[in-house]
């Protein structure tokens, strides 16, 4: 690693302020340049923590690649830059990848700051299994790229982590529940953190959002094979989709015993014990 500064990945609330961490804010003081996908939006946000940034400059998913030069520029002069995205994480759905590649090619240190990620905040309210998760971003829009991506989710049997805009978030769903089928366990997240959020859990054929709004994280459920008998966290898993749902737990029972191919019996003593 050659001498040089550090390029940070900062993350930053996606919804609520109060989650902006305070090394957060120091780095953010410090460093001599931040990027950002919009100068207002961090503006604003870098106001509410009492940081005066040295300097602000757009490196958004159009303009990421020109600023490249500038960063290593600042690097190379002992400086410290940041990057931030909009909400989140950058480099997760979100510029910053590219930076980070530019660099470790030129030799420099690169760190993050962690902090909100919506990925992992809907994974973990969802009441889906978080052992072992797979992270999809948005769907291509259009063709055989999207055919060919949800036929993967659709075999996938780790449980799926996607992000939709409002305008799409109902084709999407039609999709899934196209490829995945009716029975296939969902979460479907809006607006998380924020004054108005909501989770939504069931199945695909059951679920309802109302009138598309926000920002949308969606987790569903991964296939599983006619083979592999359902363990003990997989059932505890969908009694929680369900009694989310507002089901009793005799009908939680009842339909988590069907959907999954195991003893009420078995089901009925998980749904006790929880």
């Amino acid at each position: 690693m050659s001498e040089g500064g550090t390029l940070w990945l900062v993350a930053t609330p996606i919804g609520n302020l109060g989650d902006l961490p305070q090394r957060a804010v120091d780095v953010l003081g410090r460093v001599s340049l931040v990027c950002c996908e919009d100068t207002r939006r961090t503006g604003r946000l870098l106001q509410h923590a009492g940081v005066r940034a040295e300097r602000l400059a757009v490196a958004n998913e159009h303009t990421e690649h020109h600023r490249i030069a500038d960063v290593l520029d600042e690097l190379g002069a002992g400086n410290d830059v940041a990057v931030v995205s909009d909400a989140g994480t950058p480099g997760v759905s979100d510029p910053g990848a590219r930076l980070v590649r530019a660099a470790l090619d030129a030799g420099y240190a690169v760190s993050a700051v962690p902090g909100p990620a919506a990925v992992i905040t809907a994974l973990v309210v969802s009441g889906l299994p978080t052992d072992r998760f797979v992270y999809e971003g948005f769907l291509p829009r259009r063709g055989g790229e999207r055919a060919a991506r949800l036929d993967e989710i659709a075999r996938e049997t780790r449980t799926i982590v996607l992000y939709e805009a409002p305008h799409r978030i109902e084709r999407t769903l039609d999709d899934l529940r196209r490829v995945c089928g009716d029975d296939r366990s969902v979460a479907i997240c809006r607006e998380l953190t924020k004054l108005y959020e909501e989770v939504v859990r069931g199945t695909l054929g059951t679920v309802a959002i109302g009138d598309p709004r926000g920002e949308y994280v969606i987790v569903v459920g991964g296939h599983r094979s006619g083979s592999a008998e359902p363990g003990d966290d997989e059932i505890r898993a969908a009694l929680r989709v369900h009694l989310g749902a507002g089901a009793t737990k005799r009908d939680a029972v009842a339909s988590v015993a069907t959907e999954l191919g195991v003893p009420k019996k078995q089901v009925y003593a998980l749904a006790i014990a929880e």
